[in-house]
Parts: structure tokens; C-alpha cells; sequence
């Protein structure tokens, strides 16, 4: 069985797999978090909801990619993710915060697409910067 898992080809499939996953399940989070509903909205044609969700989407990937070349084992790139997660979690909130004078989670559900816009930069930088960590 240790033959198995040293192969290469399982190894990506068991990565990718799990990342897959934990992209769904951290969505699914960023959905209980937000007035709005994402796939909803997105089915609408709402461009800053698109922006939003596919920063998220692109941040969490990115922080998971940076978790699979710093460490060696799927359990250990989890735990980093989900702490990476975290860290995007609170950096959402740090902009709702620094935003007093309008609802970021409004302005994206009235399709605000500068809103949207940097709402999907924020994610995709801290990303960045979470996973420069994190390696």
C-alpha cells in the first residue's frame, strides 16, 4: 500500500481532491458569512458577486497551492489551509470594518462593481501574502 501512495499520479489526485473539497466546504462558509446568496446572484448576471466569489475562489487556491509545496503530507497541508482560510476569513472582515461608510455585502449584492472588484483583489492579495507565510 506504501507503493500507492508514492506514486506520483495518486499523490496530485489526493491533493487536488482534497483541495476540491475544502474549496466547497470554505465557500460554503463565505456564503453563511454574506447577506447574499453567491451562485444565486451569479446566475443573475450580478458581475461584482462573480468577482467576489471567484477571488475567494482564487485566494483559497492559492493558499492551498503554497500549503502543497511547503509540506510533505496531506494532513499537514490541511491544517495550513484551514489556517490560511482563517486568515482570508478575517481579512474579509477587516474590510467590512474599514468600509464604515457603506456595507461592503450590499454594494456587491447592487452588482457595485468597483466594490466587486476590490473585494476580489483583497482576497487575491492576502492570498499572496498568506501563503508567502505559510511557505
Amino acid at each position: 500500500m506504501e507503493k500507492f501512495w508514492e506514486n506520483e499520479y495518486v499523490n496530485i489526485a489526493a491533493y487536488y481532491s482534497v483541495v476540491i473539497l475544502c474549496i466547497v466546504v470554505f465557500l460554503a462558509v463565505f456564503e453563511l458569512v454574506t447577506k447574499y446568496k453567491n451562485w444565486e446572484e451569479i446566475k443573475k448576471g450580478n458581475l461584482s458577486v462573480a468577482m467576489a466569489t471567484g477571488g475567494k475562489i482564487l485566494g483559497i487556491s492559492n493558499i492551498f497551492r503554497s500549503s502543497i509545496i511547503q509540506h510533505d503530507s496531506l494532513l499537514t497541508m490541511i491544517g495550513w489551509g484551514i489556517f490560511g482560510f482563517i486568515l482570508l476569513l478575517a481579512g474579509y472582515f477587516i474590510f467590512e470594518f474599514l468600509t464604515p461608510g457603506y456595507k461592503i455585502d450590499e454594494e456587491i449584492e447592487k452588482d457595485n462593481r468597483a466594490v466587486g472588484l476590490v473585494s476580489l483583489i483583497i482576497s487575491a492579495g492576502l492570498s499572496l501574502v498568506i501563503g508567502a507565510g505559510i511557505s
